[in-house]
C-alpha cells in the first residue's frame, strides 16, 4: 500500500531539515494549524457523540484512563533501570500521554480505506492526556520530599491549549449536532487533510532539528523510544478487546497507546519537574517515536488489528 500523502509531507520536511534547507513555516501559521486540527478533531467526535446516549461510555472512559495510568507507571519502571527518577518520570509522562497528530494520521489512514470507528475515540483522546501528567509528577516526587505547585500544574494541564480546544470542539459538536455543524463542514471537515499535510511538513522540520539530541542521549533512550510503542500498542488492543470495540476503534486505541505527547507533556513537566532534562523527552518522543509511528507503526498496528479482529 503506498504511503498516505500526508506522511509524504512529513518526509519532505524531515528531508529538508536534514539537508539544512532554509525551508520554514511562519510561527504564526504553525500555531494556527495546531488550533485548527485540535478543533476539527473535537468537532468530529462531538458530532458523532451527539448520536449516542449510553452509560457504557462512562465505563469505557474509566478503562482508558486506567490504561493511561498503567502505561505511565510501566514506562517509569522501565526507564528507572538507567535514568534518574526525575528524568524517568518526565519521559514516562510523555509516553503515558497521547499525540493528537498521530491520532489524526490514524483517522486519516482509516478514512482513506473507508473504515469506520466508534465516535468516543475522540473522547478517549481528550481524557488520556491528563492522568499521565499527574501520575508522572507523583512518580517524580515519591520519596523526594519536594513540594509541587498543584494549583499551577492543574491549571496548565486542565486549561492548556490542547485540552481546551479538544474538549471545547467536542462540546460544540455535541450541542450543535450533525445538522447544526453542517455550515462549518467545508472548513473543518473537507480541509482537514490539506491542513494536516502542512502541519506534518513543519513537524518533519522540527523532528530533524531534534535528532542531534537523540544521538547524545544514548542507545538506551533510542531503544526505549522504538520498542515501547510496540508493547503499548498491544496493551491498547487488549483494552479495546475488553471494551468490545470494532477493528477501527481498536486500531485507534492502539495508536493512542503507542503515541507520546510532545505538546502538553513538555509544558506540564517543565513546571512540575524542572530538574528533568527536557531534551531527553523531546528527543525520544519527537525524534524517534513520532516518525516511527507515522512511517511504520500505524501500518503495523493495523496489520496486527486485522489479524486479531479478522478485519
Amino acid at each position: 500500500m503506498p504511503l498516505d500523502p500526508v506522511v509524504l509531507f512529513f518526509l519532505l520536511g524531515l528531508g529538508a531539515g536534514l539537508a539544512r534547507s532554509d525551508l520554514k513555516l511562519p510561527a504564526a501559521l504553525y500555531e494556527s494549524l495546531s488550533v485548527f486540527l485540535l478543533i476539527a478533531i473535537g468537532l468530529k467526535g462531538g458530532v458523532a457523540l451527539a448520536k449516542l446516549a449510553s452509560p457504557v461510555i462512562v465505563l469505557q472512559v474509566g478503562a482508558v484512563v486506567a490504561l493511561g495510568v498503567a502505561l505511565t507507571i510501566l514506562a517509569f519502571a522501565l526507564l528507572r533501570f538507567k535514568l534518574a527518577r526525575a528524568d524517568a518520570a518526565s519521559i514516562a509522562a510523555h509516553y503515558g500521554s497521547v499525540s493528537v497528530v498521530t491520532f489524526a494520521v490514524g483517522t486519516s489512514f482509516l478514512a482513506r480505506q473507508g473504515i469506520a470507528y466508534e465516535p468516543q475515540l475522540t473522547l478517549f483522546l481528550a481524557v488520556m492526556e491528563m492522568p499521565a501528567l499527574i501520575v508522572g509528577v507523583m512518580l517524580a516526587r515519591v520519596g523526594g520530599g519536594q513540594r509541587v505547585a498543584w494549583g499551577r500544574l492543574a491549571h496548565e494541564v486542565l486549561l492548556g491549549k490542547s485540552v481546551v480546544l479538544l474538549a471545547g470542539g467536542l462540546l460544540i459538536g455535541w450541542i450543535a449536532g450533525e445538522s447544526g455543524i453542517k455550515s462549518l463542514s467545508p472548513l473543518y471537515f473537507d480541509l482537514f487533510k490539506p491542513v494536516l499535510s502542512l502541519f506534518l511538513l513543519e513537524m518533519g522540520l522540527i523532528t530533524a532539528s531534534r535528532l542531534g539530541e537523540l544521538r547524545r542521549s544514548g542507545l538506551f533512550i533510542g531503544a526505549f523510544a522504538l520498542l515501547v510503542p510496540l508493547l503499548f500498542s498491544l496493551l491498547g488492543l487488549g483494552v479495546a478487546s475488553l471494551l468490545g470495540l470494532s477493528a477501527g476503534g481498536a486500531f485507534l486505541l492502539a495508536v493512542l497507546a503507542a503515541s507520546s505527547s510532545y505538546i502538553a507533556a513538555p509544558a506540564a513537566m517543565r513546571i512540575a519537574v524542572p530538574e528533568a532534562n527536557p531534551a531527553l523527552s523531546l528527543a525520544a518522543s519527537l525524534g524517534l517515536t513520532f516518525p516511527f509511528n507515522l512511517l511504520a507503526g500505524i501500518p503495523l498496528y493495523w496489520a496486527v488489528t486485522c489479524y486479531f479482529w479478522g478485519a
